[in-house]
């Protein structure tokens, strides 16, 4: 059975993510091709990185009063999900 990281970012926001979904080399891509400029595939890699359920469930906890989920904190608060995973993995 994978082992499950639970954390929270920044803004509040509890997440699971299975150690199966960090070890995806599709999700390896797709954060390669974000590096690259690639912003289009940022979706996909929320998704691979969350699943569909809990992917909304984030999105929903970034977007505004206007219903605008920014670019800008959803790639701060995926940094910081990143982080939260690699100082779980650590301890």
């Amino acid at each position: 059975m994978s082992k499950t990281f639970k954390g929270e970012t920044k803004s509040g926001f509890k997440f699971e993510i299975s150690e199966r979904r960090l070890n995806n080399y599709e999700l390896l891509e797709l954060i390669g091709e974000v590096d690259e400029g690639q912003g289009q595939v940022f979706p996909k890699v929320v998704k691979l990185l969350f699943g569909d359920e809990q992917a909304k469930a984030f999105k929903d906890h970034l977007r505004e009063e206007d219903g605008i989920v920014p670019n800008d904190k959803m790639a701060d608060e995926i940094k910081s999900v990143f982080e939260s995973v690699n100082g779980l993995k650590k301890s």
